[in-house]
Formats: C-alpha cells, sequence, structure tokens
C-alpha cells in the first residue's frame, strides 16, 4: 500500500468537519486496505507508531527535525526556522520545502506505507553514541522520498502532533462502516449517510467500545470484526500483562446526590490523593500501570517486592491508588509531592527512600483465570480481603463502609477530609467494573467542583525577569474530534521550585514538545495535563470550544493524566448550564 493513499485520506478528514463524513472517510479507507496493512493504517489514524500499552517512544524532537529536513532537501537550518516562524507548523514547513525541492529535481518516488512505519519504528530502538545522528538520517530518507504532503504528515506524526480530526470515536464507528456495514444497512446517499439497522448498529458500536476499553488495540479488533464479526468480539477479555483502561467516575455535589445515583446501600470510600495504579502480577512478575497506561514498573521496585510478598494469587490485575507518605510523619502527602517519583528515570533507589508510596487496592478485575469484570463489587472486594494481607503504609485495601444512612456518610466524608484525603467515591455494591466509563453507579464528592483537568497546547515567552520561561498557557478541552481552546492560565504557577509548580518548571516540561513558534508565542504537542480551578464558565467566540474560564488559576500539574483523560466540551457545556447564576 502507499503510504499517500493514507495521506490523502488525512486530507479529506481535515476538510470536512461532519463527523459521519469522517466516519465514512475512514471506513472507506480501511476497506481498501490490505490485510497486512491495517495494524499500521489504524495506529496512525491516531496519530501513533505503537499502542496505548507499549512502551516504546520515538524520542526525537523538534530540533532534530529540523536536521532532518536539512538533510533532505538542503535548505539551511535558517531558512528552515525563517518558515517555522512564519508558518508556526513544522509539518507544513516541511511541505513546503520539500515541495520546493521536488520542482527543481523532478525527482518523483512512491513512498510505501510499510517503508514508513518500518523507520518510524525503528527510531524507538535507537540508543547510545550517535543515536541522534541515526535518528535523523531515518527521518530524512522518508523526507528524501516523500511528496509534499507526504512529508508534512511525517514530521507531524514524528512530533505526536497529527491533529486531521480523526478521534477515537470515528475510528471505532469506521471499523464498524468497514467490517460490518452490509450487513446495517449503511449506506451513502448523493445528500447523507443511512443507516438502517440502528438498534443493531448501537449494538456493534458497544461491543467494539467494549471491546477497545480492554484492549486499547483497534487493529486486533478490525481484524476480529473483519474475520469472526459480532461473535468474535464478545469473545474478547482480559490479558494479564496488557493493561486496560480504568474505570471512570462521575461527580455529585453532595452525599444526597450520591445516593440518587448509585442506590441505597451504597459503598463509600476514601477517594485518596495519589496517581492511579493498575497492577499485573503474573507468577513471580509484577508489571506496574498509571491510568495513562504507562508502564512504571522500574520506578516503583518498592511496590513490585511489597504486592510479592502480601498478594496471595498467582495471577492478578488490581486497581489500586498509591499515595506518598511523609516518612517523619507516616501522614499521607498531596499528590504533587509524589508525583516526581512517576518521572523520575535515574536515582530511583534513593528517591525510593526518600517518597516511600502507600498502595491502596480498591478493585479486583482478573483473580487466576477469572474475569471478574462482572462480578459485582462487594463480591469483588470480598476475594481481594482474601488474597491481599496487608500491611500499614505500604499496601491496605481503600478505607471503606457500608451504609444507607446519610448521617453516616456524611461523617465518613468528614473523616476523608480530616485525614488529608480529597473527598469520597460512592459505589453501587452490586456494580460491574466498567473499563473506560464514566458510569452513574459509581460517582466521586469533592469539596471543590469547580476544577478541570485540562491539556497545555500552547504557550508564550515571558518578558523581564521572566524572558527565559513560558508564561501564558492556552488550554484545550476534549472532544470527539480533536481538542478545543477554553483559555490560557497564569495564575497560581511560582516563581521559585520551593514554593511549589514554577514557571521555570513547566518551562522545562513543555520545551521537549515545543513544535512551532510566531514572536512569542509557541505551539506545543498536547502532553502536559493540569488542573485549574476558576470563576465561573463564560460563552466566548475567542476560543473554538465556544467557551472560556473566568480567572483561571492552576491548581497542581496531573503528570497520571494524559489528553485521552481531560475533561470534554460536554462536561464543560453541562457545568455552563447549571452555575448557580443561570
Amino acid at each position: 500500500m502507499k503510504y499517500k493513499e493514507l495521506v490523502d485520506t488525512y486530507i479529506k478528514i481535515e476538510e470536512t468537519s461532519k463527523r459521519l463524513n469522517k466516519t465514512g472517510i475512514i471506513a472507506e479507507l480501511l476497506k481498501k486496505t490490505p490485510e497486512k496493512d491495517i495494524p499500521g493504517v489504524i495506529l496512525l489514524l491516531q496519530g501513533r507508531v505503537f499502542p496505548l500499552w507499549d512502551r516504546r517512544k520515538l524520542g526525537i524532537a523538534a530540533k532534530l527535525i529540523l536536521k532532518a529536513i536539512h538533510l533532505a532537501t538542503g535548505f539551511s537550518t535558517e531558512k528552515i526556522e525563517e518558515s517555522w516562524r512564519k508558518t508556526g507548523d513544522l509539518g507544513i514547513t516541511a511541505k513546503k520545502l520539500v515541495e520546493k525541492k521536488k520542482q527543481s529535481t523532478l525527482i518523483s518516488v512512491d513512498l510505501e506505507l510499510s517503508k514508513v512505519i518500518l523507520n518510524l519504528a525503528k527510531l524507538a530502538e535507537i540508543e547510545g553514541n550517535g543515536s541522534a545522528d541515526r535518528k535523523i538520517a531515518l527521518v530524512a530518507e522518508l523526507l528524501t522520498s516523500a511528496k509534499a504532503s507526504e512529508a508534512q504528515y511525517i514530521v507531524r506524526t514524528v512530533l505526536e502532533d497529527l491533529r486531521v480530526g480523526a478521534g477515537n470515536s470515528s475510528i471505532r464507528d469506521a471499523i464498524v462502516w468497514a467490517y460490518a456495514g452490509k450487513n446495517l444497512g449503511i449506506k451513502n446517499t448523493s445528500k447523507e449517510w443511512i443507516i438502517e439497522s440502528r438498534e443493531e448498529y448501537n449494538k456493534y458500536i458497544e461491543a467494539v467500545q467494549e471491546a477497545y476499553d480492554i484492549t486499547s488495540d483497534f487493529s486486533r479488533i478490525a481484524g476480529i470484526l473483519r474475520d469472526e464479526g459480532y461473535s468474535g468480539l464478545k469473545k474478547i477479555s482480559l490479558e494479564i500483562g496488557k493493561p486496560i483502561k480504568a474505570m471512570l467516575v462521575q461527580k455529585a455535589d453532595n452525599i444526597e446526590a450520591a445516593f440518587e445515583k448509585v442506590g441505597k446501600p451504597a459503598v463509600f470510600e476514601y477517594k485518596y490523593d495519589g496517581f492511579r495504579l493498575q497492577i499485573h502480577k503474573i507468577n513471580n512478575k509484577v508489571l506496574l500501570y498509571t491510568r495513562s497506561l504507562e508502564d512504571v514498573t522500574t520506578q516503583f521496585s518498592d511496590i513490585v517486592e511489597i504486592i510479592l510478598k502480601k498478594v496471595r494469587a498467582e495471577h492478578v490485575i488490581l486497581d489500586s491508588e498509591a499515595v506518598g507518605i511523609n516518612r517523619n510523619t507516616g501522614k499521607c502527602m498531596p499528590f504533587q509531592s509524589i508525583s516526581q517519583r512517576i518521572r523520575r528515570k535515574h536515582d530511583i533507589e534513593k528517591i525510593k527512600n526518600e517518597l516511600p508510596v502507600e498502595v491502596n487496592v480498591f478493585d479486583l478485575l482478573y483473580l487466576n483465570g477469572e474475569n471478574m469484570l462482572k462480578t459485582p463489587f462487594l463480591k469483588r472486594r470480598e476475594k481481594l480481603n482474601k488474597i491481599i494481607r496487608q500491611e500499614p503504609k505500604a499496601l491496605v485495601l481503600a478505607t471503606q463502609i457500608v451504609t444507607e444512612k446519610g448521617k453516616e456518610a456524611e461523617e465518613f466524608y468528614k473523616s476523608a477530609l480530616q485525614t488529608g484525603n480529597e473527598g469520597v467515591i460512592a459505589k453501587n455494591i452490586d456494580s460491574p467494573y466498567k473499563p473506560g466509563s464514566r458510569v452513574g453507579f459509581c460517582v466521586k464528592i469533592k469539596p471543590v467542583m469547580k476544577s478541570l483537568e485540562l491539556v497545555i497546547v500552547a504557550a508564550e515567552w515571558g518578558e523581564g525577569k521572566r524572558a527565559n520561561w513560558l508564561t501564558s498557557f492556552t488550554l484545550a478541552c476534549k472532544t470527539e474530534d480533536g481538542l478545543k481552546e477554553i483559555g490560557k492560565v497564569g495564575t497560581g504557577i511560582k516563581e521559585l521550585k520551593s514554593e511549589g509548580t514554577s514557571f521555570d518548571e513547566l518551562t522545562e516540561l513543555l520545551r521537549p514538545f515545543i513544535i512551532g513558534q510566531k514572536a512569542h508565542m509557541v505551539k506545543v504537542s498536547p502532553k502536559i495535563v493540569i488542573e485549574v480551578s476558576y470563576e465561573e464558565i463564560q460563552s466566548s467566540p475567542s476560543y473554538s470550544s465556544g467557551y472560556a474560564l473566568r480567572f483561571p488559576r492552576f491548581i497542581r500539574l496531573r503528570e497520571d493524566r494524559t489528553p485521552e483523560d481531560i475533561d470534554t466540551l460536554k462536561t464543560i457545556e453541562e457545568l455552563y448550564k447549571t452555575q448557580k447564576h443561570r
């Protein structure tokens, strides 16, 4: 398959704002894609080279891309940087310069999709002396063979900033259209797409979504639906050693609202101020994954040791929250204190001793060959009691009560806050575990409800004493087909690192992800998620979301989150409608 066929699809998707049209475009591509190329096509449509759970990273920054463009086109780095400043998009710069190069040389080579995937995958394998030059050479080789539009998307893919508007929901639906469309009566008239068997269609969509929440792998799902049909989707189950999406929870304003959502009696558990940790134990091997499916086993050898000692099960998947413990006082520490352990790559033994953690286990997903996802919650908890030998300040079960009394639940909520926790989680006692879903039978109650988790997509270089720092940060929320801007934040960030998250710290975190610059404004790949508070949400034509945050304030970094986890435009619209003054 030629890479041009995928690029043509990118262009068509970008040219339409209608979600059904995007789905149809992707479905048509999948139908004509050879079987061997489907995994690569689906990953590249997601702007990825490896599945979410794969620990390999491309590890190539914008500065190396500049050198690759120079090597492929012969234009000086000064010329490339000048173009980059004008376009604000290194992908468009690559397109323009490759186009000029081709016009002068009249070279025309058809680039194979398999070659693109091969070179990009090799980027993750290169280490050691001279690794930067070898990575540059691999990208330059692709750009030399690429046509102008192909160069644009190669660069964007390497920078992990594809931005064509092919969201996961569009890819999910396209898989159904491509491999079950005839049975469901999906067809394109001259005016619109028609789905004749809507009830049956929704059944397929739900099955594909459930399969994706378990596997995080659309490529595998596409193959199963194509070869085995609907029955094959329903056979997909947990695979120990591969992380699944964490179950997410909705918000409730108070205890009474929580009971209305989850029923009576209900389970109430402490909501810990830590980071989500999914634990896989396979005989004498332990794997640890964050909520964003990042493998952090190496960073937490102390947790590996305690799991091997205290969990009496050969094969098990646990859902938990890891909380930092103050070595001197024995009390829980806020997330911001322990988050540095997630990203630490060096001196791990030293920081392990300085910042110990307590693992609070609250759910059981898999036990010795048995999928526990549909087992009622209280039964899952009973099994946890049997397999976990608790050790305070190391491995414990989440503190909980079961009650139907509002007063008792209120007292439990107060005790959670008094002991330094964020609040409580209320759960339906018979609820299943729904990976990836924000379900109504599980809600959280926190004293401060007006906060959002958003991703940084741009920033501005400061002036005066802040001249070397990025300062005003543009934030975006999530929609089905990409990110939408909703405002800027600068308040709440410190000038001194000792006082909290600083401008300097954020600048260093964002610097490797800079993908464009115009004057003082830089565009960054959406990687860094933060939590913000605000006074209210306002309607605004200034931002692509249609809304703006009034007086936003930085609360903290959320290094346990990815852009997949951030708040959605739908959530923001609901908050806007329910603001007290409306």
